[in-house]
């Protein structure tokens, strides 16, 4: 399959939900064709360049994303808001001449399992963020059963740099994902802030 890729300096995961303000040419085409087609895009970590200007070099694996709702902002740019549905690897991409690139992509699976007794604390954690921030999910209390949306949900609120979180997208269990995550929230509060 064939998709438009978006390379940016953040991670979206899977149900994830994320807002874009688009100015380059390139991106509001994008945007416009699949809106037209119904389609969506991939977004990719940048691993190298920047957002704007030429083509960024980025990880392979990311996150298949559709447009939820479209708004043109005060500024006039157009502002987006994307959902994530599924991740994918990035099999190979061509850079066409207005610097957009197109890949080939494989998509990952998912395997879901019921949230095991010994990693219940990380339910009770998201549980506590959405109560303190008022987080709309707080409303799905049956998914706090569900161990991979409760890893996903995590990754994308605890304060981790951007190459754990891509670290965490990349891994296909969600118990390796709460392993990783333990690790990661031991060294903060260990004070070691150079965690990657």
């Amino acid at each position: 399959m064939s998709i438009p890729l978006f390379p940016l300096n953040t991670v979206i995961f899977p149900e994830g939900e994320i807002q874009l303000r688009l100015f380059e040419p390139r991106y509001i085409d994008m945007v416009s064709e699949c809106l037209r087609q119904n389609v969506g895009f991939g977004i990719c970590l940048i691993k190298e360049g920047e957002e704007a200007g030429e083509a960024a070099e980025f990880f392979p694996m990311g996150t298949y994303v559709k447009i939820i709702d479209w708004d043109q902002m005060d500024d006039g740019l157009l502002g987006i808001t994307v959902q994530g549905e599924r991740r994918f690897k990035v099999d190979s991409f061509e850079i066409q001449e207005d610097n957009l690139s197109v890949g080939e992509i494989i998509w990952l699976d998912e395997t879901d399992i019921t949230m095991p007794d010994a990693y219940q604390n990380f339910s009770d954690l998201l549980k506590e963020i959405g109560s303190r921030y008022e987080l709309p999910f707080l409303e799905k209390s049956e998914r706090f059963a569900e161990a991979n949306w409760v890893s996903e949900r995590l990754a994308e609120l605890l304060p981790f740099e951007m190459s754990a979180k891509q670290a965490l997208l990349e891994m296909d269990d969600a118990l390796h994902r709460f392993d990783y995550m333990q690790s990661l929230l031991e060294k903060i509060d260990a004070g070691d802030l150079a965690y990657s």
